[in-house]
């Protein structure tokens, strides 16, 4: 596309995009304690979040823009609750949906009994429940890894569907099941980093695996130290190393999220969420310092790339105000056409994706904005 033609069509998307006023959210999304948030976009088009059972029996809320969310309910009721540790606790969900099915990992514990906890799976038909309890898959003192907690499923391109899991102890990995419900036979465990992190997520970006996980203490209101680390591998299992190089394995990571002013122990994120416009999200907890006896509430930020190839929040501390996730029609945005405009231009601004130079991305505000489609006075999709 010449140079005339990039200059109309980047006209345009401007146009565009400051026509459109970006809506705004406040942190925290939610303002009650659901600590370790895990969520879902089902197939009824909502996002499900699952959270440590502060609200007994594992809370759900559902949201359709993850800013705005409602509570529907548990996952389990006083008869139906996991059984395995009876006087434990159900910490630390992992909801997935496997074979036509809604699965969730769990961890129930008491606070300390790290050989006695362990890890089990329930399964759903609809994300709202009601889950039943299919049983253990392990406890620590079985599989031989301390403290077996904080479970992560994730699935390869070929099928093959592997359980992390680990707190302070060492992160594991094994191999579970065709349907997910129970170790492979014969699968061994796998260690994949050191001692550093609880609450293992798992993100595949340009060819690696982004190891996400929590560093320091979690649970002590405005003395909580918790704090998001990240490390990479180009293999599933590992190793993972951290910008410079250094092994995860001994407690080599990188800093993603800490402490504000504003928010103290943010941490245990869920899983990185994309909107409709292309930009990525992360739910996390934190006590939120004017009200730390309210508990870790639910925070809300995106993840961008930095050159390097590694994700990056904005200040590596929570927002407090930011433009929100994009979804249906916000994400797309109108554009007026200028006149004297004709098809030729038109159909060559569609054909050639145009990137804005960075002072009409200043002006725009917006990070980077591109034209996937260009039809009927309309630019689609522009703000990614």
């Amino acid at each position: 596309m010449n140079r005339n033609l990039r200059t109309l069509c980047a006209t345009l998307v401007m146009g565009a995009c400051m026509a459109t006023a970006q809506t705004q959210y406040s942190n925290p999304v939610i303002n009650e304690s659901l600590p370790d948030p895990t969520v879902i976009k089902a197939e009824d088009g909502y996002f499900y979040l699952y959270a440590t059972e502060n609200i007994r029996n594992v809370p759900i809320y559902r949201s359709n823009d993850l800013v705005n969310w409602r509570y529907m309910g548990t996952a389990f009721n006083e008869q139906s609750r996991p059984k395995m540790v009876p006087n434990g606790r159900v910490w630390a969900p992992d909801i997935n949906y496997i074979n036509g099915q809604y699965v969730m990992y769990y961890s129930k514990s008491t606070w300390g009994g790290e050989w006695e906890c362990g890890i089990g799976v329930a399964t759903a038909n609809r994300p709202q429940g009601p889950f039943k309890d299919v049983g253990k898959l392990f406890i620590s003192s079985e599989i031989g890894v301390q403290n077996s907690i904080d479970p992560f499923y994730i699935e390869e391109p070929d099928g093959s569907k592997y359980l992390f899991w680990g707190s302070f102890r060492g992160i594991y990995a094994i191999q579970l099941s065709d349907d997910g419900l129970s170790v492979k036979p014969g699968a061994e465990k796998v260690q994949i980093a050191g001692t550093l992190t609880e609450g293992t997520y798992i993100y595949k970006h340009d060819g690696y695996y982004f190891l996400f996980g929590s560093a320091g203490t979690c649970c002590d209101g405005l003395n909580s130290t918790y704090r998001v680390m990240t490390a990479r591998s180009e293999n599933l299992l590992g190793p993972y190393v951290n910008k410079t190089g250094r092994s995860a394995m001994d407690n080599n990571f990188m800093l993603l999220l800490q402490k504000s002013s504003k928010v103290v122990g943010p941490g245990h994120n869920s899983e990185i969420v994309e909107d409709d416009a292309g930009q990525l999200w992360m739910l996390y907890h934190g006590f939120d310092a004017a009200d730390p006896d309210g508990g870790r509430k639910v925070y809300l930020d995106q993840i961008v790339w930095d050159k390097d190839g590694w994700p990056m929040i904005r200040n590596r501390i929570p927002s407090v105000t930011a433009d929100a996730p994009l979804f249906g029609d916000a994400a797309d945005v109108e554009a007026t056409l200028v006149p004297d405009v004709d098809a030729t231009v038109r159909a060559t601004c569609r054909l050639d994706g145009v990137r804005l130079s960075s002072d009409a991305l200043a002006q725009s505000g917006r990070k980077s904005v591109v034209i996937e489609q260009l039809t009927d006075g309309k630019a689609r999709k522009v703000a990614k």
